[in-house]
């Protein structure tokens, strides 16, 4: 059966989400022609293809609306976010062995339409299309090509913060590495040129990577720093933040929204501390580098801290607020510390445990604010959440990659950081069902109370 999505000329952006009236999900692509010689039904003059797929990973669920996009064999493969699954997305198939469901999509005429398999008399139709957000919410446009290193032009106040705008941030030049840029970003306090160089670092990485001359990884050849600094913050020790209550009113709200986004802002430092600090790290026994998917893993998921942060002072604004209008405090990069030493400790640590506490407390975090019927901070939250389980797969994936190398027991390698670093039992209740997407199965967190960790 054919459905019509909507006009062709309102589709502008690189993936949405189709929501049929039986309630079944798919995700339509918008992808640029590979080959223009000869053009399909999915293709259009000015240059687009367009193919659509099931919503969720045939694999374990992971939302195929986040997946990564790569050309191979004169084809597009993407590749789910949660364990990195690939699939052809005009035939499903998978280099795994698995399939997943695709959909003709024909744009022939006015419409966008796609073939859906129905029973006899059975009536579908679409409910909603929503695209899908990929664009961080910058202070202001990167430039359109690589710049050379510049300075900030006039500097204006931001009405609804009162703070600011810091204008444009330095770039660094064409020949830098990518520890060259990493010490850049951590080096730079202005949360708004943070995000700017985080989310271009990322870009040209990634674009690189496909072309003959991907970016030197400058292993050992810039130091990072001991903290990275913040601007014009007040900081409190952790004891005497303010408590943000459970909710219910606006000042309750932004005092939450604030917390988080303090936590996403050195999230970023995080992901691009882990590239830079342990950038000669060499496994033991069999001395293997680290692979330069690693690096790109941890600068992905930088980038997705950036788009939460932008996400969360946008909403703080909307609510006549700003980030930097309450106290914050540093223990998140305590633990940063604590693990500077050992790469296994610090993705033990931050990610499998900070970040998958993120997991178990996000559902009950965007509840409280649906019941308060604040819809557009659930939105903004409830992207947070989706992203941050594909930020725990990444730690889980490469501590696993390290102890495959090392012929140790990466459950066990877990359960001894925690006991060594983490101040304290880790308490559920446990978001098993994230955990588990995100690779984390029982075993992580469970019947452990002797090693420290206790459930309760």
């Amino acid at each position: 059966m054919w459905i019509k999505c909507g006009k062709l000329s309102d589709f502008t952006q690189a993936r949405y989400v189709v929501r049929l009236s039986t309630g079944k999900k798919l995700v339509l692509f918008r992808l640029p022609t590979i080959d223009k010689s000869s053009l399909k039904s999915n293709d259009t003059n000015d240059g687009w293809s367009y193919y659509s797929m099931e919503a969720e990973c045939p694999h374990a669920g992971g939302p195929m609306a986040d997946s990564s996009v790569d050309i191979e064999d004169s084809a597009y493969v993407v590749s789910c976010p949660w364990h990195a699954y690939d699939f052809n997305v005009e035939t499903g198939e998978s280099s795994v062995g698995i399939k997943a469901c695709t959909f003709p999509v024909d744009v022939r005429g006015e419409f966008v339409a796609l073939d859906f398999p129905v029973e006899d008399g059975v009536s579908v139709g679409v409910a909603s299309v929503d695209p899908v957000s990929e664009k961080v919410k910058l202070k202001h446009p990167r430039p359109a090509e690589k710049a050379a290193p510049t300075t900030t032009a006039t500097v204006s106040v931001s009405a609804a913060s009162g703070r600011e705008d810091p204008g444009m941030a330095t770039y660094l030049g064409d020949d830098a590495t990518l520890c060259d840029w990493a010490a850049h970003v951590l080096n730079t306090a202005n949360p708004e040129h943070k995000i700017e160089l985080a989310t271009h670092l990322f870009s040209i990485f990634t674009a690189r990577e496909a072309s003959d001359s991907p970016m030197p990884l400058g292993r050992g050849t810039v130091t990072p720093p001991d903290q990275p600094p913040r601007e014009k913050m007040e900081t409190v020790d952790p004891s005497q933040m303010p408590k943000a209550g459970r909710g219910g009113t606006l000042k309750s709200r932004i005092a939450m929204l604030h917390a988080l986004a303090n936590i996403e802002l050195w999230a970023i430092d995080l992901a691009i501390d882990i590239c830079i600090r342990f950038a000669t790290f060499q496994t033991e026994g069999t001395s293997q580098e680290l692979p330069r998917a690693f690096f790109y893993d941890w600068l992905k998921v930088a980038n997705d801290e950036a788009k939460h942060f932008s996400l969360l002072r946008t909403r703080l604004e909307e609510m006549g607020s700003g980030f930097g209008s309450l106290p914050v405090h540093h223990s998140l990069w305590l633990s940063a510390t604590e693990t500077a030493y050992d790469l296994r400790a610090r993705i033990s640590i931050i990610a499998l445990v900070h970040e998958a506490r993120g997991l178990d407390v996000n559902p009950m975090t965007i509840e409280k604010f649906r019941r308060a019927g604040d819809s557009d901070s659930v939105a903004t939250l409830e992207i947070i959440h989706n992203d941050e389980i594909t930020h725990v797969t990444t730690g889980h994936r490469w501590l696993t990659w390290i102890c495959a190398q090392e012929g140790t027991d990466p459950v066990q390698v877990f359960r001894s950081n925690v006991q060594k670093h983490f101040r304290g039992p880790i308490r559920g209740p446990f978001n098993e069902e994230a955990r588990l997407q995100a690779g984390m199965d029982k075993r992580y967190y469970e019947n452990s109370a002797p090693a420290g960790i206790a459930a309760s």
